[in-house]
């Protein structure tokens, strides 16, 4: 068999193998946060634009919603404003909020809109803001005092940070249905106009909660939930996933990511994914073979 006969059978077994997964998902809708290491490398970038218009192509309905911090921390220092993080989370006056506003909507997101059009497909950038797509309110958090002689928490002004207090998925809904992929900058706005930076899992969380999607993909820079042995974790529930976290296997960073997985499949998303995307074709690669390439959280028991 000659070299081009052997490539010409592997494309024909990956697409035979693929063949049942596009068939039981066509219609349905992914909400895909797109993030790390995927947003930065140019290989990786054409990587993952190619995929979303292929799911495109073969009937699926991807909808991105993306980060941004780095990009954001690099345009403050540029201007000569320091970056500030409490408990991970930046902390927005009203100019960083401008900035935050300005590389979200437009560099970060117009990029993206970019590169999967260049691809073939036909994306539309939007902010939260748009057609009332995000309505967001102030982020609140306390932090503990080290004195036991203080039980009251200290209560920390994060500025324009915000959580989503609800989400109007009518922009989406007629992009999807006119053939559009949605790109979404997690920017809210709240009640008095105001603009709120949103984390990005969270909104993708939230917004594949009210699409009732059928997956919730998070692209990461780890190769998913390892247990204590390194091994990846995969084909869990949500009684599974809370004993990993009272047994101290999640932990740190990684407990937003799994919190936000584990509030969509029980809010009625059928699976949510986390994945490693700074593997080519990662999206793909768990979509579409019986291996996949993250890990996979399901609804059940709790």
């Amino acid at each position: 068999m000659s070299l081009n006969t052997q490539r010409a059978t592997h494309i024909a077994q990956v697409l035979t193998e693929a063949l049942p997964y596009i068939q039981r998902f066509s219609g349905k809708t992914l909400v895909i946060k797109y993030g790390g290491n995927a947003m930065v490398d140019e290989d990786l970038k054409n990587s993952f634009a190619r995929d979303v218009v292929l799911m495109k192509a073969v009937g699926l309905n991807p909808v991105i919603v993306h980060g941004g911090g780095p990009q954001i921390g690099d345009l403050l220092q540029r201007v000569g404003k320091q970056s500030e993080f409490i408990n991970g989370m930046r902390v927005t006056d009203s100019e960083t909020m401008d900035i935050v506003e300005m590389v979200l909507g437009g560099q970060v997101n117009k990029s993206i809109v970019n590169l999967i059009n260049s691809h073939g497909g036909r994306a539309v950038g939007l902010t939260g803001k748009d057609g009332s797509l995000i309505y967001a309110e102030k982020l609140h958090v306390s932090k503990g005092s080290d004195d036991p002689a203080v039980k009251a928490p200290e209560m920390i002004d994060l500025g324009h940070v915000g959580k989503v207090s609800s989400i109007d998925t009518s922009v989406i809904d007629m992009l999807i249905h006119s053939d559009f992929i949605p790109v979404i900058a997690p920017i809210g706005v709240g009640s008095d106009g105001e603009s709120y930076n949103i984390n990005a899992d969270l909104v993708a969380g939230k917004i594949a909660e009210v699409l009732q999607a059928e997956k919730l993909i998070l692209l990461t820079n780890t190769a998913g939930l390892l247990d204590a042995d390194g091994k990846l974790l995969t084909g869990l529930n949500a009684r599974q996933v809370n004993e990993l976290i009272d047994e101290g296997v999640i932990y740190g960073g990684m407990l937003p990511k799994i919190g936000c997985a584990l509030d969509a499949v029980q809010a009625g998303v059928t699976t949510a994914h986390i994945i490693d995307g700074r593997v080519q074709h990662a999206v793909l690669l768990e979509l579409f073979t019986d291996e996949g390439v993250g890990t996979l959280i399901r609804g059940g028991a709790r």
